[in-house]
């Protein structure tokens, strides 16, 4: 669970490309919604209603965005940089243009446009539409304005308030409900491979969505266990089998979002190079408080103040825990992490103190309702 010399970041939300990413068969369908024949590995929409992309002009782009004025950007990653726009609609948007010095933006903006036009869901972000005009690449989103979870979490700004603990589950609950579409709902399923921070969007009510999804990737289908792809991702989120074989699963997307529930708990970046040796690395520094769960609590972010129930953080470590498990036939499924989650969710007014319990740890442990109201951690955590 350490760190990986392949995946050193380039920069903040720098990303790998590899060279397989574009999954032909959904290419060769088209990029329409509902109707559009995805063959034997496309996507299919399981009768939804799915909102066509428009197809924009740069000079529309550009008057949206006041010809990209700096005073619009609203954040920058791996991709490029992204704009705050107004459509002539008054539709207020995000705009997306890829980094003409990228190397594989072009692919990851293909595979961008396909899924979302074949993907939809009220936590998945909404593509409304994409310019590909000369090499200009540029991909338009609804305008997400609370910014992404990574704002909320870290280096909070002077008077900015911190999360409530309500909050961090409900935001919980929303990116698991996203994942779980991708992997139960779309056929075949789809592994999101780049789960992270700040690449959850909030609206102003704090409902989460999931977002960018070039790296995304069709899981296996019939025999096939996993997908082989060139190592890649975010550093620090990536599970630790993925990164050292190559072989992707669904089980590699409940690694990465059991690092998020750990950021949300704990209020620490998985990676942060200004923190003393030994805490730089939030797997790492994890594991003592993980082996024991009288010291959970104190892995519990400063800014909540305590204002928590500790028989909730409790549970929200358990399942944290279990999402990290260093064998992947040991993380639970996201339906299971889904029931667990919105279980949590809504005890958030109990103020009951853990008791103790048993639960009993298989090759794929599901997460019942009983199993987190009667929980012992002993074996839950021994492989930390």
């Amino acid at each position: 669970m350490s760190c990986f010399s392949c995946m050193t970041p380039r920069r903040k939300n720098a990303r790998d490309y590899d060279e397989d990413m574009t999954p032909k068969s959904i290419a060769s369908s088209g990029s329409r919604g509902k109707g559009s024949s995805a063959g034997a590995r496309g996507i299919e929409d399981n009768g939804q209603d799915s909102n066509v992309a428009r197809t924009f002009t740069f000079k529309e782009l550009a008057l949206a965005t006041q010809n990209f004025r700096e005073s619009n950007l609203i954040g920058e990653g791996g991709f490029g940089s992204v704009y705050k726009g107004c459509l002539d609609s008054d539709m207020v948007v995000a705009v997306k243009q890829l980094n003409l010095e990228g190397l594989q933006g072009n692919q990851e903006f293909i595979v961008e446009v396909l899924m979302l036009s074949l993907l939809h869901h009220p936590n998945l972000v909404n593509l409304i539409g994409y310019c590909a005009h000369g090499d200009q690449r540029l991909l338009v989103y609804e305008y997400m304005p609370l910014g992404s979870l990574e704002y909320h979490l870290f280096d909070l700004e002077p008077g900015q308030k911190p999360l409530i603990w309500s909050t961090r589950l409900k935001i919980a609950v929303d990116a698991a409900h996203g994942l779980e579409y991708l992997h139960c709902k779309a056929n075949p399923p789809v592994i999101y491979r780049d789960l992270k921070s700040s690449n959850i969007l909030l609206d102003n009510e704090f409902n989460a969505k999931l977002s960018d999804f070039g790296l995304a990737k069709l899981g296996p289908v019939g025999e096939n266990t996993h997908v082989s792809t060139r190592v890649m991702g975010t550093y620090g989120y990536c599970a630790p089998e993925y990164a050292m074989s190559g072989k992707l699963t669904l089980k590699s997307d409940i690694y990465s979002f059991g690092v998020v529930l750990l950021e949300l708990i704990t209020g620490r970046k998985v990676i942060d190079c200004t923190r003393k040796p030994g805490e730089q690395n939030l797997i790492v520094w994890s594991r003592p408080f993980l082996k024991d769960r009288k010291k959970f609590v104190e892995m519990a972010d400063p800014l909540l103040e305590g204002r928590f129930s500790v028989r909730s953080l409790h549970h929200a470590v358990a399942i944290t825990a279990m999402c990290l498990q260093e064998q992947a036939s040991f993380r639970p499924a996201i339906s299971d992490i889904v029931t667990a989650l919105e279980y949590l969710a809504s005890q958030t007014g109990s103020s009951d103190r853990h008791k103790g319990g048993s639960l009993n740890q298989t090759s794929s442990p599901p997460l019942r309702r009983r199993d987190l109201e009667n929980a012992s951690f002993d074996v839950l955590t021994s492989s930390f």
